[in-house]
């Protein structure tokens, strides 16, 4: 296994949501507290920055080069990235004060899904919605504090889904044609003090890659729920992560420093950063949301 390189010393308070546009190979990925979306060419390094008017928890790509769409403290949201210039979508009307949207990533059907977090992170007020490619929005799941890191199986069979407060990896049954959910179980939980599971990536093999929020790590689960391989960080809080690449053998990782004290920064001094690892068994293709 190689070793996490630093790609970008990006200070981000935190960064989260990394995607992969694969017409275009490209990353995208958000500053939620510095709200900005960022655009990363593995070839030249950052080529685009959008600030934001709210707090923003994810960005996917969709077929148009230059729109994107993403989901904020507002609901859905469409960004030409020509102008600036911001769309909306659709509302969530229902969610509860405080709240805001987090993770979210697109199906291979082109839905969004994402979900929504409690301010404080202590309510289970959080839901997790999928929008469709026609601008509807339908509720999916409820009784979430912290909706997080989001994937599918290979065969589409599964859906994961992360509420990082209860330390939990759900797995549901997963119908593609229609996007309904089906029984939800564990897929995998950490301990008290073993970190937070964060954002998530699922590569070829059907392993699941979760980032550990204050666990310097990430951690790769077999399909099964156990631990198949952990690599060390060099910051104390990743976020999420996303295969990328020509290849889709690179795994980028975003970070945070949000609310780190002095020693925590002295000793992870580039926490905030976008890292890479390079992964001997390549990720799957992301879809653009609409298909």
């Amino acid at each position: 296994m190689s070793t996490p390189q630093l790609i970008q010393a990006a200070n981000a308070i935190l960064g989260e949501g990394p995607t992969w546009d694969s017409a275009r190979e490209l990353l995208y990925w958000v500053d939620v507290q510095r709200p900005a979306i960022f655009r990363f060419d593995p070839g030249r390094g950052q080529t685009g920055l959008w600030p934001m008017p709210r707090p923003v928890g994810c960005v996917v790509p969709t077929r148009c080069a230059e729109r994107l769409v993403f989901a904020d403290v507002d609901g859905f949201g469409s960004l030409d990235i020509r102008t600036g210039a911001i769309t909306r979508l659709a509302h969530v009307p229902q969610e509860a004060p405080g709240n805001r949207f987090n993770d979210g990533k697109v199906d291979r059907a082109g839905r969004l899904w994402a979900g929504t977090i409690d301010g404080p992170c202590v309510r289970p007020t959080g839901s997790l919605y999928r929008l469709d490619a026609d601008g509807r929005v339908h509720p999916m799941e409820s009784g979430l504090i912290c909706s997080n890191g989001l994937g599918w199986s290979p065969d589409n069979s599964r859906m994961y889904l992360t509420d990082s407060l209860v330390r939990t990896i759900w797995v549901y049954d997963f119908d593609l044609k229609s996007g309904s959910l089906g029984t939800r179980r564990v897929f995998a939980k950490l301990s008290d003090d073993d970190g937070l599971p964060d954002g998530l990536a699922v590569d070829r093999e059907g392993c699941i890659w979760s980032a550990i929020w204050d666990g310097w790590r990430l951690i790769r689960f077999a399909p099964d729920g156990s631990i198949d391989t952990e690599v060390r960080m060099p910051v104390q809080r990743p976020t999420s992560c996303v295969f990328g690449g020509p290849d889709l053998k690179t795994l980028y990782i975003t970070s945070a420093c949000v609310e780190l004290g002095w020693s925590d920064l002295q000793n992870g001094p580039l926490a905030g950063g976008l890292f890479s690892l390079a992964c001997a068994t390549p990720g799957l293709p992301a879809t653009p949301y609409g298909g």
